[in-house]
């Protein structure tokens, strides 16, 4: 579904999205000082809880995000709304995620807060394949 998204903004929102675990409400707050590059971190500032706990950030979503960065060096926000002191709306990146689901085709029933759930269930697969490969 991810290469289904040509806009770099949007893609590196989605990756990020999936990689991170971030939800909608999360990923529209991101300001450029979240990204720690050196460890693969993003400070998550807007998380439950009033914590403001470090998540992951894969290479792949940082090859994009970096991408992205280059092209439209962010100010005050990582993803700017159409008013650039404004982040991107939640509903605009849920039109987003729902576009590129329809330009990919799949035809499981999906929403934006599925990619959340997803990167869990990919990570415990990873865990699950080495305790298999170190019984082995």
């Amino acid at each position: 579904m991810l290469g289904h998204v040509h806009n770099l903004k949007h893609k590196a929102i989605l990756y990020l999205t999936y990689s991170s675990g971030l939800r909608v409400s999360e990923v529209v707050r991101l300001k450029p000082g979240d990204i720690d590059v050196e460890r693969y971190l993003l400070k998550d500032r807007q998380a439950k809880g009033k914590k403001d706990p470090y998540t992951i950030l894969s290479q792949s979503a940082l090859d994009v995000l970096q991408k992205y960065i280059e092209q439209h060096p962010p100010q005050k926000w990582l993803f700017p709304g159409q008013a650039e002191e404004k982040h991107i709306t939640e509903r605009m990146v849920q039109k987003v995620f729902e576009q590129a689901l329809l330009q990919s085709n799949l035809q499981k029933k999906a929403s934006l807060h599925t990619l959340r759930h997803s990167i869990a269930t990919h990570l415990l697969g990873q865990a699950r394949t080495c305790v298999t490969f170190r019984n082995f």
